[in-house]
């Protein structure tokens, strides 16, 4: 086992006196942040269903359809359509909202905190903090004082100072009017019951022990039950009640979890953040509870509605989320992700009738969470490929588990559900061709970030989708539609590229300066429908000339994967340590903007978001195993200067799951096959080899 030790946590002589420094707690549902100098200590509470819902009125407009945006594009009528899909997205809500905190008055000054990754522990002296691991409370202890606490509910009523305007903070929580919280309280126990938006409500709740010493919180919502306070203070009498099983049964999962994937490598500052990112995974994403937002557990306890309002951006930010569930073995945790999309259908085909008029599925770039469109730039919240993507999440478990069920249960009807709409959008004479394309976020939300001939960011995902359509189709063993979706395929044109050999932004439109996201090199990664060694060269080589200037930190982790990919181990490195010495706050929160003073960008602000730290995970696990295609490639993308590296327990397509050791030109390797099968590797530079495993067998490679 390599399990985390105490330096790859966190440990403060300092304290963090704003929320997006804090130490964070979570298991899926609950979230907290803890931070402050013990005058008073802050637990920012959060809970992943709590939202305001409300409506968007524009959405249900006469003019709300495809036809007429695209009509309107065409007419100059940019600000009716800056009226109609942008500004509601001005508007405080829909929005993520915050569960409120506890505050602490600690009878010592602060001396020292720590974050131990191993225990999922957060200590501020002798103060200790979790979240469990699996039930929904939260721990607080103290052997030394007493724990004088009190509830603050969030101020959501009032008046607004900061009011939304559109960019990236929405104002203050004042704006969404909420009438003022019903507090409760007992001789061991205080609570606030908060009413929401259209009949939604949650209750937070504490209770303490007679010596003062334990507290244990929840936050139950109205999804659970009517009265969400009883529900929310019988969680907290029974974690009283339980309070040492609670606290070994939480350790006993952490030390389960943190057994079956470790690593070690020469780059103790990329190593580090691996497991301070897979603990942030394994707080924010468990099935059975929403996936992860742009903040995931952690919503901005700072009076503010949070970043974008915390909601789930689909153009990058979900789908970044869980790119390291599948190479990092933790593909239970992705299926909060996949069992989300796929109980959201609903709402996302009503409004593909509704906005597209089209039978099949497509999905809202900007969602809610129920994953309702809930607007912002046009030419990425109304994409029509946005599902292509979301997809791509369905085929990669499919990929990974060799789960026959999932497969013709979920993966194959979801793939071909998108496929269908895809089919019907891109119909026209010749060559197929969507109305209007775009490529995130290429010339913003300008008039020009619509192009009227193909993206590579649209093409690829098209190509992709009938691809791989037809292979699950053919998987199932049914021929003739598999035929019928490569013949779809075959009316696409091809990938538009330089005389170099480099992807091209669109037809004859090359990428024209610095930019944060590369929408243009999906056909590369994450969809390896690209990989000719030439094309991922020099598409790399423009990345670089052209300069980082305007990258955010999600920028770096996904070079790290692309790079990763093109076997560059030394440009993998440096641009997952870039990420995580530039980009990070010090508790590893990834804030978009450069804190480095080192000109890595021109974006220095700090908004948080998570999709790069999970980004970055994903890239080291790249750099060590990879399968993207036929064949399984140990150390495939290992900078010459490293010397040894290590890992174990990391997943390969086919259900096979592998560990590995490189100690200078040796390499030395094990599989576990889950399911059994044909197992093509390569240790390194080596040849390529075959080898035939029976369902649970283990070999050494």
């Amino acid at each position: 086992m390599l399990l985390p030790e105490e330096r790859h946590g966190l440990l403060y002589d300092r304290p963090a006196m704003r929320w997006d420094e804090a130490f964070p707690l979570g298991n899926g549902l609950l979230g907290a942040l803890v931070w402050g100098d013990g005058a008073p200590l802050r637990i920012s509470l959060d809970r992943t269903d709590l939202w305001d819902l409300r409506k968007v009125p524009e959405f249900d407009g006469a003019d709300y359809d495809y036809q007429t945006m695209v009509a309107w594009h065409r007419a100059g009528r940019h600000d009716d359509l800056v009226r109609v899909y942008e500004k509601p997205y001005e508007r405080p809500w829909p929005t993520k909202i915050p569960a409120g905190r506890i505050e602490i008055d600690l009878p010592a000054q602060f001396v020292s905190g720590k974050l131990d990754l191993l225990t999922a522990t957060a200590s501020a002296g002798a103060v200790h903090c979790l979240v469990h691991a699996k039930e929904a409370v939260g721990l607080v202890w103290s052997p030394e004082s007493e724990l004088r606490a009190r509830l603050i509910a969030p101020a959501f009523g009032g008046k607004a100072e900061n009011l939304a305007s559109g960019g990236i903070t929405a104002g203050d929580l004042a704006q969404l009017g909420y009438p003022a919280p019903i507090r409760r309280q007992g001789k061991n126990w205080e609570g606030f019951f908060q009413q929401g938006a259209e009949g939604f409500s949650f209750a937070a709740c504490i209770g303490w022990s007679d010596d003062r010493r334990r507290l244990c919180w929840s936050v139950a919502s109205s999804f659970e039950g009517k009265d969400p306070f009883r529900i929310a203070q019988q969680r907290v009498e029974r974690g009283l009640a339980r309070f040492d099983r609670l606290i070994r049964s939480h350790q006993a999962w952490w030390r389960d979890q943190w057994a079956k994937v470790g690593l070690r490598v020469p780059n103790k500052v990329i190593e580090r953040q691996w497991y301070l990112d897979t603990y942030k995974f394994l707080s924010a994403s468990r099935r059975g509870s929403p996936p992860i937002t742009l903040q995931g557990p952690w919503t901005a306890d700072d009076g503010g509605l949070p970043p974008w309002k915390g909601d789930y951006h689909h153009d990058l930010n979900t789908q970044l989320s869980y790119w390291p569930c599948y190479s990092g073995n933790r593909l239970n945790e992705g299926l909060s992700y996949l069992d989300w999309l796929w109980n959201t259908r609903d709402h996302c085909r009503d409004w593909t009738r509704r906005f597209f008029k089209l039978p099949g599925l497509c999905v809202p770039m900007t969602a809610d969470l129920n994953n309702r469109q809930i607007g912002g730039w046009r030419q990425y919240t109304h994409s029509p490929t946005t599902a292509a993507w979301l997809a791509h999440h369905f085929y990669l478990h499919w990929r990974f588990s060799g789960d026959k069920e999932f497969l013709k249960n979920r993966a194959f009807p979801y793939l071909r559900e998108c496929a269908v709409f895809i089919e019907a959008v891109t119909r026209s004479e010749g060559k197929r061709r969507l109305p209007l394309c775009s490529s995130p976020e290429i010339n913003d939300n300008s008039p020009g970030a619509w192009f009227d001939v193909w993206t590579n960011y649209d093409l690829a995902l098209c190509r992709w989708l009938m691809g791989a359509t037809a292979e699950l189709a053919g998987a199932l063993g049914r021929r003739s539609e598999a035929s019928g979706w490569r013949a779809v395929l075959a009316q696409f044109p091809n990938l538009y590229r330089a005389e170099d050999g480099r992807l091209l932004v669109a037809e004859n439109y090359p990428l024209k300066g610095s930019h944060r996201h590369f929408s243009h090199l999906m056909a590369l990664h994450p969809l390896a429908i690209d990989q000719g060694p030439h094309s991922i060269r020099q598409s790399l080589a423009e990345l670089e000339r052209i300069g980082s200037d305007y990258w955010t930190g999600y920028s770096f982790a996904w070079l790290g994967n692309i790079a990763a990919w093109a076997g560059e181990g030394a440009k993998a490195e440096r641009a997952l340590t870039v990420f995580s010495e530039a980009f990070c706050l010090r508790n590893s929160f990834h804030c978009n903007g450069d804190q480095s003073g080192k000109g890595h960008s021109r974006f220095t602000y700090r908004p948080f978001t998570l999709e790069g730290n999970f980004a970055a995970a994903a890239g080291l696990q790249e750099m060590l195993v990879q399968s993207h295609g036929d064949v399984a490639h140990f150390f495939p993308a290992v900078p010459t200067g490293w010397r040894e590296a290590q890992f174990v327990g990391l997943r390969l397509a086919g259900a096979f799951v592998a560990s590995g050791q490189m100690s200078g030109s040796k390499i030395e390797a094990e599989c576990l096959a889950e399911r059994g099968g044909a197992l093509r590797y390569r240790l390194g530079l080596g040849e390529e080899r075959q080898i035939k495993m029976r369902a649970g067998s283990r070999a050494r490679l």
